[in-house]
């Protein structure tokens, strides 16, 4: 772990030393704001300062993994000028509150007014800058306060710290992105369907149906004129893990299943990787997991379809299995990320039957 994520884990220890949180049996009305809105509270003069940058760049850079380049995050700045201001910031579903602890404005004066003088003394002193809290003042609300001795000070530990400060960010926008994708029901035999005779499961949205179901490779699909959507699942035994596995050889074996399994509707037309546009590999777990997460495009060969993925490759320790799992769509007309989104909450759903024999799965297919 790095020095700068070992301060910001100490600086989400000591937030509530300074303000409160929410209980269980939250009645209060949910916060305001779609998806991937986040509402910057700055003073209006430093919009442009090396903060706003550093924000800039930490939380909205470019997705290049897509068919044409999308923000992760949408950030809208705003000032405090009246307490109606206020107000609508507080009820902001995703919120960051910025400014160097003595800064004279309102947007400091807030930060301090709401900070107890011991967080205030840490800050002054550079060993915390970073508070984010969940569900402050209305329900399913994510709330940032940022806040060092100065600017420059400030927009250094925001960038030293981007992999936290998102990753909490991302968690939170996970849950709702869950929320929305069952919200209309789901396919609950299906996932019993695939513990069954596979020995994992996924939450399987409601409009789902199964295509490919054979030994060690199963697919989904959900076709809509304008937006075709698919899931594939394929499973190694007797693996150690995932030591010995690296971006290369995941889109190899990715192309090799889509060659044999996802295909178009003309002769040799079959999906394939587009590999000259960006494609990203990082480490992550699902659901306590060791895996890896690939991004990128796709193309269909031997025709004009493409569109974006999202595969994980994830190791289960008491199977002993590798496996692959990858979402991908084809919608011209629609923009991507949002679905990406989608996609990434169900594969966060991903779970595997460590009770089951794997000798027995393989006979009952």
């Amino acid at each position: 772990m790095t020095h700068s994520n070992r301060s910001f884990f100490l600086i989400f220890s000591v937030a509530a030393l300074f303000i409160g949180t929410a209980c269980d049996g939250d009645y209060r009305r949910s916060a305001q704001g779609g998806f991937s809105e986040v509402l910057v509270v700055m003073d209006s003069t430093q919009w442009d300062s090396a903060t706003a940058e550093a924000i800039r760049a930490t939380f909205s850079q470019e997705v290049l993994t897509l068919p044409s380049p999308e923000k992760k995050y949408n950030l809208r700045f705003m000032d405090l000028r009246t307490n109606r201001d206020l107000e609508y910031a507080k009820n902001f579903k995703n919120t960051i509150f910025a400014a160097p602890i003595d800064e004279e404005s309102n947007v400091g004066s807030f930060i301090r007014a709401v900070m107890s003088e011991d967080i205030k003394q840490r800050i002054a002193d550079g060993r915390n800058f970073a508070f984010p809290l969940k569900d402050r003042w209305y329900r399913d609300q994510w709330t940032l306060f940022l806040s060092a001795p100065d600017h420059e000070t400030l927009a250094r530990r925001i960038l030293e710290s981007e992999r936290s400060l998102v990753g909490y960010l991302d968690e939170v926008e996970r849950g709702r992105w869950t929320r929305e994708v069952y919200r209309r029901g789901e396919q609950v035999h299906l996932a019993d369907t695939l513990l069954e005779n596979h020995g994992f499961s996924i939450r399987v949205q409601h409009d789902y149906r199964i295509g490919v179901d054979t030994t060690g490779f199963v697919s989904m699909r959900r076709f809509l004129h304008d937006n075709d959507r698919w899931i594939w699942f394929y499973y190694i035994e007797d693996q150690d893990g995932l030591d010995d596995i690296d971006q290369d050889w995941i889109n190899a074996k990715r192309d090799s299943l889509m060659r044999n399994y996802i295909r178009g509707t003309r002769d040799e037309s079959y999906v394939t990787t587009e590999y000259r546009r960006p494609i990203e590999t990082k480490d992550t777990r699902i659901n306590g997991r060791e895996a890896l997460e690939t991004r990128g495009t796709w193309q269909m060969t031997n025709d004009i379809m493409g569109g974006p993925f999202l595969h994980y490759t994830i190791y289960d320790e008491d199977q002993r299995r590798i496996y692959m799992m990858e979402f991908a769509q084809f919608a011209p007309r629609y923009r991507k990320l949002r679905f990406m989104n989608q996609f990434e909450a169900m594969a966060y759903t991903f779970e595997t039957d460590t009770t089951l024999d794997p000798e027995r799965i393989a006979l009952s297919e």
